[in-house]
């Protein structure tokens, strides 16, 4: 077998309990045939819909880990993809906390550029992972994704 067809470009999946790293998906997607990457970082704010936000806590559905690996087979089918790497943090977020992370490296900018937006839209839009948000005010809000 040469060494493309035993190329897995997906190096890194998670959604876990713990503060996320940017070094740790950065260096995932490190590839010697890569001449761009593109890595985005979702973080907490202190503002949604005109409110402030107090915290927020996101959980996710059991199938969330397995839903994340269709979409991101789907991306490195349908782009050049040389790597990639997703990781999303569930439990309690503080302001500034990163809530998500993904980067992918492809030969060119441009298809790194546009891998990635796909993986952190499907992300957002199929993805079993929900926000709960707590504002200032007292008030408290369900944002939710995926199919479930």
């Amino acid at each position: 077998m040469s060494e493309s067809e035993n190329h897995d470009p997906i190096r890194l999946l998670a959604i876990r309990d713990t503060p996320l790293s940017l070094d740790e998906v950065y260096d995932a997607v490190g590839d010697d045939a890569a001449g761009g990457t593109t890595l985005f970082v979702g973080t907490v704010r202190d503002h949604d819909g005109g409110k402030s936000v107090a915290a927020l806590e996101y959980s996710a559905h059991p199938t969330a880990e397995k839903e994340l690996r269709r979409i991101a087979e789907k991306v490195c089918a349908d782009f050049p993809v040389r790597a990639l790497a997703a990781v999303h943090r569930v439990g309690r977020l503080a302001i500034t906390d990163k809530a998500v992370i993904v980067a992918v490296s492809c030969a060119h900018r441009g298809e790194a550029f546009e891998a990635a937006r796909r993986l952190i839209d499907d992300l957002k839009h199929q993805v079993p992972i929900w926000k709960h948000q707590v504002f200032t005010d007292g008030e408290e809000e369900w944002v939710g994704a995926g199919t479930c």
